[in-house]
């Protein structure tokens, strides 16, 4: 035998253990359906490692294991999403389900409607990217936008297939889903967690996130996670008519989805689908809150739309909350970053939907008055859509004979200042900017992850920081001596290496991030990036007028008149100037909404493409309308602004005839292309 069929007889065999492998992972794990025992799965496992110990040269990524075998990572890398991974609207009554159907019916006309219902898991998403078939990249939702690469952690997960099954892959997929800890190995890691001393997780998908965020892909291999893929966000070489299709597409390509999914015809049929599973999710291996239902067709989805924050073709319907009675022990107030004061009840702690709760918050001193909670009342309380527990009711039968009402306090309960209280507001605020509570909770808003992404400046470190006068505003940040950190508790030389370098790292961060850091008032996420896109930087946007931040699409007139009085504090114009003095000048270009429609003279006009067109191909013609800002759709309606005709057009045409929308023949289609193009501003 040669040396080259020796060779090639290796890799044959190689070839055939990892198909084989693969084989029996997808029965194992994404069917539940072995063919084979445990003991001669690891067989193979065995034979394929020590074939590829003896041939290291011919170790491939996509090899079963190569599963878990990178060495732990230093951070993540972030990534964009090509589509954005929004979140969904919520609703928690069948009226309200009866509602989410009739503002689709103001958009689209009134028509039976097909849907899909899915078990809403409480897990975290994530994002799995295929290039002809292999896994090369897997992301984390991070913010809608940005997420975290987790590649390494997401092959240490046997449900994610490395490779993708059937010869018709596509040569770009990406399929989104639910990563989880099933029930069973979350009570097993808390006893092993328990048995070393060690905290428990409060819940699976605390369990879930903690693990997916973890730097050792080996970690993540010994918990257990699991997936189901609920959506295909992008697919290339083929058109996926409904969410249905979909879902039977990632089956066929060995992606593991739920089960217990329905196609559903008419809201009646998903009625009973939420009825049903509000009575048998305990017999689930997994938590869920809910049921998605989304609109079947994606072409009525593409019709539909979303709003800045949700789709229009989906929402989440909430089953109501998990409740538990407990003792008021106390009643606290904190004071958020905007001198805001919340009381908050101290708990007899109680377990309640996975996790032991020892506080609940009660908004405000009339939300106190009008459930007239004291200490000592027995409440009942329970968590509803929110992650923060809250009280729902007293249960004044089993009230103690000596308790009176609670008083709100008249002055700050951390620097003393009197506290004030507008008219037209419910909530009690500290007015003094430089209350040390006050201080505390905007620093902690500025690292948040979402706006500066400081790691390791957490809640211990800046308390520390802002006792010891190191911290008063953010630009002090920028000012911190690795001295300074090592005199704190527990902290050294290189806790305080890494901690400057993350901060020094943040002087580069996005427009958004920093506007969104500067916790302005009612300026979320959303509100920072329309602000950054109008005004391209932090000296423009504190010029700006109330009528010129009034004007920008979605600022109202609350968000536009705390945005003009914070920039109109000398206080905030020198924290500006400090903090650009320190390197942070954060810019961005400005879009500007004429000049983007002038470059894209379709923007905003939906166009359906139907029979065969002879000189392009369907690809060709749909990127030539989004190239000048058109959105190629399926279905035609009163929206719609042509229908190009080809050969063979079918009942589009017939329907474009009806409502009156304009036709173009293919010679039409191409003429107006070219004059579009040539109308163009040149770049």
């Amino acid at each position: 035998m040669t040396r080259e069929s020796g060779a090639a007889g290796i890799e044959a065999e190689l070839a055939r253990l990892r198909e084989n492998i693969r084989h029996h992972e997808h029965l194992y794990y994404v069917l539940d359906a072995p063919e084979i025992s445990d003991e001669e799965y690891d067989g193979l496992e065995r034979a394929l490692r020590a074939l590829e110990a003896a041939h290291p040269e011919l170790v491939t990524p996509d090899s079963p294991s190569q599963r878990v075998g990178e060495r732990p990572s230093d951070q993540f890398e972030s990534f964009e999403h090509q589509v954005a991974m929004l979140s969904l609207d919520n609703t928690y009554s069948q009226d309200e389900l009866r509602e989410f159907e009739q503002r689709i019916f103001r958009i689209i006309e009134n028509q039976e409607l097909a849907y899909t219902a899915e078990l809403k898991i409480d897990g975290l998403s994530l994002s799995l990217h295929y290039e002809r078939g292999h896994l090369v990249r897997a992301v984390t939702r991070g913010d809608g936008v940005r997420g975290d690469i987790v590649t390494p952690n997401a092959r240490a997960i046997r449900s994610i297939p490395l490779v993708l099954k059937g010869s018709d892959v596509p040569e770009y997929l990406e399929a989104r889903g639910e990563v989880f800890l099933p029930r069973t190995r979350f009570d097993a890691i808390n006893r092993e967690r328990e048995s070393l001393e060690e905290e428990p997780f409060a819940n699976p998908r605390n369990a879930a996130a903690g693990t997916m965020k973890t730097l050792d892909s080996r970690v993540v291999a010994a918990r257990g996670l699991d997936v189901y893929m609920y959506s295909l966000a992008a697919i290339a070489g083929e058109e996926i008519s409904s969410q249905w299709r979909a879902l039977e597409r990632l089956r066929h390509w060995g992606l593991k989805t739920n089960p217990t999914t329905e196609l559903c015809q008419g809201l009646a049929d998903v009625l009973d689908y939420c009825d049903r599973w509000r009575e048998g999710r305990d017999t689930l291996e997994y938590d869920i809150d809910g049921v998605v239902v989304k609109v079947n067709e994606r072409s009525l989805q593409a019709e539909l739309g979303s709003t800045s924050k949700f789709p229009r073709w989906a929402i989440a319907y909430k089953y109501p909350a998990m409740q538990a009675s407990t003792v008021v022990r106390g009643i606290e107030v904190q004071v958020g970053r905007t001198g805001r004061l919340t009381p908050v009840a101290h708990l007899e702690p109680v377990l309640l939907a996975g996790s032991t709760v020892a506080r609940a918050t009660l908004h405000n001193e009339e939300e106190i008055a009008r459930k007239d909670v004291r200490v000592g009342d027995t409440v009942l309380i329970e968590k509803g859509g929110d992650v923060i527990p809250k009280v729902v009711k007293v249960v004044t039968g089993l009230r103690p004979g000596k308790t009176s009402a609670w008083s709100p306090p008249e002055s700050c309960p951390v620097c003393g200042t009197a506290v004030s209280k507008h008219e037209d507001e419910v909530d009690r605020r500290c007015p003094n900017a430089s209350c040390r509570a006050q201080i505390e909770e905007r620093m902690k808003h500025f690292a948040r992850r979402e706006a500066m992404d400081i790691g390791g400046l957490g809640d211990v470190l800046v308390s520390q920081l802002v006792e010891r006068k190191l911290l008063s505003d953010f630009a002090d940040l920028y000012r911190l001596e690795a001295s300074e950190l090592e005199g704190l508790d527990r902290f050294g030389a290189k806790s305080a290496a890494n901690l400057l370098k993350e901060i020094d790292a943040s002087r580069g961060r996005e427009l958004r991030r920093v506007i969104f850091g500067l916790g302005i008032r009612h300026v979320g996420e959303r509100a920072a990036r329309l602000l950054a896109q109008r005004f391209g930087s932090l000296e423009a946007l504190g010029q700006a007028s109330l009528e010129d931040l009034q004007a920008v699409h979605e600022i109202g007139p609350a968000v536009a008149g705390a945005v003009r009085d914070w920039f109109e504090s000398e206080v905030n114009r020198l924290l500006i100037e400090r903090l650009a003095a320190a390197g942070v000048r954060p810019e961005q270009a400005v879009v500007d909404v004429e000049e983007q429609a002038a470059t894209q003279p379709l923007a905003g006009k939906q166009i359906v493409l139907t029979g065969t067109l002879k000189g392009m191909t369907r690809l060709e013609a749909k990127a030539a309308i989004e190239a000048l800002g058109g959105r190629v759709t399926s279905a035609v309606s009163k929206k719609t602004a042509y229908v190009v005709v080809g050969e063979d057009p079918g009942s589009k045409q017939e329907k474009a005839l009806k409502l009156a929308v304009t036709c173009l023949d293919e010679r039409e289609f191409s003429a107006l292309l070219a004059a579009l193009r040539s109308a163009r501003p040149s770049e």
